[in-house]
């Protein structure tokens, strides 16, 4: 059963009308934003609407998902109101802000991009040092060690559309974190744990490195994507293991990420570059 809105007075609602008022407007990126107080999958939702012809710049937010997934079809579970909850409908296969479609080759982009702009607004809102761990999982320091604190999922929506959808967590307490090597912004040592202008600053800085990738053509060195992101990635450089679809792995050491969003491994069998799997890191950066 789904807690009341004011069960835990650390964990207040959102305040949905605010959060309109705020990232919602004819000249920008967002079109609406609905908030649900629980709901298995804000991605599997807004792919639907997605289905039935909602237009880009729609923004599903949950207090509470029942049945989140992260990535390679993994449980994401978090108490109501505890994190950020989150999916957005893009369509980069359609005209858009006066530019021409984005090539569909260029989209593998998208999920990279989220990734820098969560973690970019994480930092500066929380001030909590947050990095990217490829492809995009969000990663802060907690108790000395390297902890993901959030991630995200893009699937594809009809032709033009993808969904991205993404989940941090915010106020999470130690007996609450799903596996020993999750964390929380708070754990983190956070300074803000208000999800309302965390959700701001996160959706204002999507649409901001959206609109510039959507006019540079989805072409990730024009708009400086690769660079940030490859600035802000802690896979780079690291001694990692891949694990490849169908158990297959492979070792080696993180060089790059190329011209599809694809990380290059260095291994005995020279560069091979990865573009699905689970990425370890095996030691520590230096």
């Amino acid at each position: 059963m789904t807690s009341s809105p004011w069960s835990d007075l650390d964990r207040p609602p959102l305040n949905a009308a605010a959060l309109r008022r705020a990232v919602v407007g004819p000249d920008g990126v967002w079109s609406a934003l609905d908030v649900v107080r629980a709901t298995g999958s804000t991605n599997a939702d807004l792919t639907a609407k997605a289905q039935q012809g909602a237009p880009e710049g729609a923004v599903l937010v949950a207090e509470e998902q029942t049945a989140g997934r992260g990535r390679l079809d993994r449980a994401w579970s978090a108490p109501a109101r505890s994190g950020l909850f989150f999916s957005v409908l893009l369509r980069p296969g359609e005209a858009g802000g006066g530019h021409p479609p984005v090539p569909a080759h260029r989209w593998g982009w998208l999920p990279l991009l989220a990734g820098v702009a969560t973690a970019t607004a994480l930092s500066r809102t929380a001030g909590v040092d947050t990095a990217l761990k490829w492809p995009n999982d969000l990663l802060v320091t907690t108790g000395g060690e390297e902890r993901k604190t959030g991630g995200i999922l893009a699937e594809r929506a009809g032709e033009t559309g993808v969904v991205l959808g993404i989940g941090v967590n915010v106020s999470l307490r130690a007996g609450e974190l799903p596996v020993p090597t999750a964390s929380s912004l708070a754990l983190a040592g956070a300074a803000v744990t208000d999800r309302d202008p965390l959700l701001r600053a996160v959706l204002r800085s999507l649409a901001d490195w959206y609109t510039a990738w959507r006019a540079a053509g989805g072409d990730p060195s024009a708009c400086r994507l690769d660079q940030t992101y490859a600035a802000g990635c802690a896979t780079l450089g690291r001694q990692v293991r891949a694990e490849l679809p169908g158990g297959r792995e492979l070792a080696g050491t993180a060089v790059a990420v190329d011209g599809d969003g694809r990380l290059v491994i260095a291994g005995p069998d020279g560069e091979q570059p990865v573009g699905a799997g689970d990425i370890v890191h095996l030691r520590p950066s230096r």
